[in-house]
Protein backbone atom coordinates (compact mmCIF):
# COMPACT_ATOMS: atom_id res chain seq x y z
CA UNK A 1 0.00 0.00 0.00
CA UNK A 2 1.89 3.00 -1.27
CA UNK A 3 1.12 6.63 -0.08
CA UNK A 4 -1.85 5.19 1.91
CA UNK A 5 -3.64 3.89 -1.17
CA UNK A 6 -6.26 1.50 0.91
CA UNK A 7 -8.20 0.72 -2.05
CA UNK A 8 -5.57 -1.47 -3.47
CA UNK A 9 -6.78 -4.67 -2.93
CA UNK A 10 -10.76 -4.36 -2.83
CA UNK A 11 -12.35 -5.86 -5.72
CA UNK A 12 -15.39 -4.15 -6.06
CA UNK A 13 -16.78 -6.24 -8.66
CA UNK A 14 -16.46 -9.47 -6.71
CA UNK A 15 -16.79 -8.05 -3.28
CA UNK A 16 -13.65 -9.54 -2.03
CA UNK A 17 -10.75 -7.78 0.26
CA UNK A 18 -7.71 -8.91 -0.28
CA UNK A 19 -5.18 -9.37 2.57
CA UNK A 20 -1.67 -10.16 1.95
CA UNK A 21 0.22 -11.57 4.27
CA UNK A 22 4.12 -12.15 4.22
CA UNK A 23 6.62 -14.57 6.12
CA UNK A 24 9.98 -13.27 6.52
CA UNK A 25 12.95 -13.97 7.78
CA UNK A 26 16.36 -15.05 7.80
CA UNK A 27 16.98 -18.02 5.39
CA UNK A 28 16.13 -21.93 5.98
CA UNK A 29 14.20 -19.89 9.26
CA UNK A 30 11.45 -22.35 8.30
CA UNK A 31 9.91 -19.50 6.66
CA UNK A 32 8.62 -21.86 3.69
CA UNK A 33 8.05 -25.26 5.88
CA UNK A 34 5.20 -22.95 7.84
CA UNK A 35 3.53 -22.30 4.14
CA UNK A 36 4.25 -25.97 2.98
CA UNK A 37 2.40 -27.14 6.73
CA UNK A 38 -0.81 -24.34 6.16
CA UNK A 39 -1.07 -25.98 2.28
CA UNK A 40 -1.00 -29.23 3.25
CA UNK A 41 -3.25 -29.04 6.37
CA UNK A 42 -5.87 -26.34 5.10
CA UNK A 43 -6.83 -28.17 1.64
CA UNK A 44 -10.06 -27.11 1.77
CA UNK A 45 -9.63 -23.27 2.63
CA UNK A 46 -6.68 -23.11 -0.58
CA UNK A 47 -8.30 -21.60 -3.57
CA UNK A 48 -5.19 -21.49 -5.68
CA UNK A 49 -2.20 -23.82 -6.54
CA UNK A 50 1.28 -23.10 -4.29
CA UNK A 51 2.97 -21.20 -6.97
CA UNK A 52 7.42 -21.87 -6.30
CA UNK A 53 9.29 -18.73 -7.83
CA UNK A 54 12.81 -20.47 -8.37
CA UNK A 55 15.50 -17.64 -8.02
CA UNK A 56 18.74 -19.38 -8.40
CA UNK A 57 18.41 -22.17 -5.86
CA UNK A 58 16.14 -20.21 -3.57
CA UNK A 59 12.73 -19.48 -3.89
CA UNK A 60 9.84 -17.26 -3.25
CA UNK A 61 6.29 -19.46 -2.77
CA UNK A 62 2.82 -18.01 -2.57
CA UNK A 63 -0.89 -18.51 -2.61
CA UNK A 64 -4.47 -17.20 -2.29
CA UNK A 65 -6.05 -18.88 1.19
CA UNK A 66 -9.51 -18.85 2.66
CA UNK A 67 -9.28 -17.73 6.22
CA UNK A 68 -12.07 -20.04 8.90
CA UNK A 69 -14.42 -17.68 10.96
CA UNK A 70 -13.41 -14.37 10.51
CA UNK A 71 -16.73 -13.08 8.68
CA UNK A 72 -16.80 -10.16 6.19
CA UNK A 73 -15.42 -6.83 6.00
CA UNK A 74 -18.02 -3.79 5.42
CA UNK A 75 -19.66 -6.75 3.82
CA UNK A 76 -16.84 -7.99 1.91
CA UNK A 77 -15.43 -11.44 1.65
CA UNK A 78 -12.19 -12.01 2.84
CA UNK A 79 -9.41 -13.42 1.05
CA UNK A 80 -5.37 -14.18 2.26
CA UNK A 81 -2.42 -13.79 -0.12
CA UNK A 82 0.07 -15.83 2.09
CA UNK A 83 4.12 -15.42 0.86
CA UNK A 84 7.42 -16.19 1.63
CA UNK A 85 10.48 -14.24 1.03
CA UNK A 86 13.76 -16.00 -0.29
CA UNK A 87 15.90 -16.59 2.58
CA UNK A 88 19.49 -15.74 1.66
CA UNK A 89 21.03 -12.12 1.95
CA UNK A 90 21.92 -11.82 -1.83
CA UNK A 91 17.87 -11.56 -2.84
CA UNK A 92 17.09 -8.75 -0.86
CA UNK A 93 15.60 -6.93 -4.20
CA UNK A 94 13.10 -9.83 -4.23
CA UNK A 95 12.24 -8.81 -0.72
CA UNK A 96 11.91 -6.19 -0.72
CA UNK A 97 9.44 -7.00 -3.97
CA UNK A 98 7.46 -9.47 -1.84
CA UNK A 99 6.78 -6.79 0.74
CA UNK A 100 5.31 -4.38 -1.87
CA UNK A 101 1.51 -3.90 -0.57
CA UNK A 102 1.87 -5.87 2.63
CA UNK A 103 -1.21 -5.86 4.85
CA UNK A 104 0.59 -8.12 8.07
CA UNK A 105 3.75 -10.19 8.47
CA UNK A 106 5.07 -12.79 10.24
CA UNK A 107 8.39 -12.82 11.67
CA UNK A 108 10.40 -16.26 11.44
CA UNK A 109 13.11 -15.93 14.08
CA UNK A 110 15.36 -19.08 13.75
CA UNK A 111 15.89 -20.15 17.27
CA UNK A 112 19.32 -21.80 17.01
CA UNK A 113 21.73 -20.44 19.52
CA UNK A 114 23.93 -20.06 16.08
CA UNK A 115 21.61 -18.31 14.23
CA UNK A 116 21.05 -15.51 16.40
CA UNK A 117 23.46 -12.62 14.61
CA UNK A 118 21.38 -13.33 11.35
CA UNK A 119 17.83 -13.08 13.03
CA UNK A 120 18.96 -9.63 14.20
CA UNK A 121 20.51 -8.59 10.76
CA UNK A 122 16.79 -9.93 9.22
CA UNK A 123 14.45 -7.55 11.39
CA UNK A 124 16.48 -4.79 10.55
CA UNK A 125 16.68 -5.41 7.12
CA UNK A 126 12.61 -5.85 7.19
CA UNK A 127 12.59 -2.24 8.97
CA UNK A 128 14.48 -0.91 6.12
CA UNK A 129 12.54 -2.57 3.26
CA UNK A 130 9.00 -1.80 4.72
CA UNK A 131 10.41 2.13 5.19
CA UNK A 132 11.01 2.08 1.65
CA UNK A 133 7.56 1.92 1.48
CA UNK A 134 6.28 4.37 3.94
CA UNK A 135 5.40 1.79 6.08
CA UNK A 136 6.80 1.26 9.78
CA UNK A 137 7.55 -1.91 11.27
CA UNK A 138 6.06 -0.46 14.29
CA UNK A 139 2.80 -0.35 12.67
CA UNK A 140 2.09 -2.61 10.33
CA UNK A 141 0.21 -5.75 12.14
CA UNK A 142 3.47 -8.37 13.07
CA UNK A 143 3.55 -11.44 14.71
CA UNK A 144 7.02 -13.17 15.97
CA UNK A 145 7.27 -16.97 15.18
CA UNK A 146 10.56 -18.52 17.43
CA UNK A 147 10.31 -21.90 15.00
CA UNK A 148 12.53 -24.59 15.42
CA UNK A 149 12.15 -24.68 19.39
CA UNK A 150 11.54 -28.96 18.58
CA UNK A 151 15.65 -29.38 18.06
CA UNK A 152 16.37 -28.78 21.68
CA UNK A 153 15.05 -32.38 22.02
CA UNK A 154 17.46 -33.50 20.03
CA UNK A 155 20.25 -31.76 21.92
CA UNK A 156 20.79 -28.87 19.54
CA UNK A 157 21.58 -25.57 21.64
CA UNK A 158 18.41 -23.30 21.50
CA UNK A 159 18.32 -19.47 22.37
CA UNK A 160 16.01 -19.07 25.44
CA UNK A 161 12.60 -17.41 24.67
CA UNK A 162 13.90 -14.75 27.04
CA UNK A 163 17.14 -14.03 25.36
CA UNK A 164 14.83 -13.84 21.21
CA UNK A 165 12.72 -11.86 22.97
CA UNK A 166 15.12 -8.78 23.67
CA UNK A 167 16.83 -9.20 20.44
CA UNK A 168 13.98 -9.16 18.34
CA UNK A 169 10.77 -8.17 20.33
CA UNK A 170 11.83 -5.66 23.55
CA UNK A 171 10.91 -2.64 21.25
CA UNK A 172 8.22 -3.92 18.86
CA UNK A 173 6.48 -5.42 21.72
CA UNK A 174 4.71 -7.51 19.34
CA UNK A 175 2.67 -11.24 19.78
CA UNK A 176 4.89 -14.00 19.40
CA UNK A 177 4.98 -17.45 19.86
CA UNK A 178 7.21 -20.52 20.19
CA UNK A 179 6.62 -22.76 17.13
CA UNK A 180 8.22 -25.48 15.05
CA UNK A 181 7.14 -25.55 11.59
CA UNK A 182 8.13 -29.20 11.16
CA UNK A 183 5.81 -30.63 13.77
CA UNK A 184 3.21 -28.07 12.99
CA UNK A 185 3.45 -26.95 16.40
CA UNK A 186 1.65 -23.38 16.70
CA UNK A 187 1.79 -22.78 13.26
CA UNK A 188 -1.97 -22.33 12.65
CA UNK A 189 -1.80 -20.05 15.96
CA UNK A 190 0.96 -17.69 14.88
CA UNK A 191 -1.52 -17.66 10.88
CA UNK A 192 -4.47 -16.85 12.82
CA UNK A 193 -3.06 -14.37 14.89
CA UNK A 194 -1.85 -12.44 12.10
CA UNK A 195 -5.08 -12.75 10.11
CA UNK A 196 -7.05 -11.67 13.52
CA UNK A 197 -4.15 -8.16 13.49
CA UNK A 198 -4.62 -7.66 9.71
CA UNK A 199 -8.34 -7.56 9.72
CA UNK A 200 -8.74 -5.13 12.64
CA UNK A 201 -6.17 -3.17 10.92
CA UNK A 202 -7.93 -3.12 7.25
CA UNK A 203 -11.05 -2.38 9.46
CA UNK A 204 -9.80 0.38 11.14
CA UNK A 205 -8.21 1.88 7.81
CA UNK A 206 -11.87 1.39 6.42
CA UNK A 207 -14.01 3.38 8.79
Amino acid sequence: MQGGDILSFINVRDKVVQIKIVYYGPGRCGKTTNLEYINRTYKKQIVSEMVSLKTHGDRTLFFDFLPFDMGKIKGYDIKIQLYTVPGQVKYNATRKLVLRGVDGIVFVADAMEKQREKNIYSLNQLHENLQSYNESIFKIPLVMQYNKIDLKEHGIPILPISVLQKDLNSRLKVPFFEASAITGYNVAATLKKIIFSSVISIQKKLL
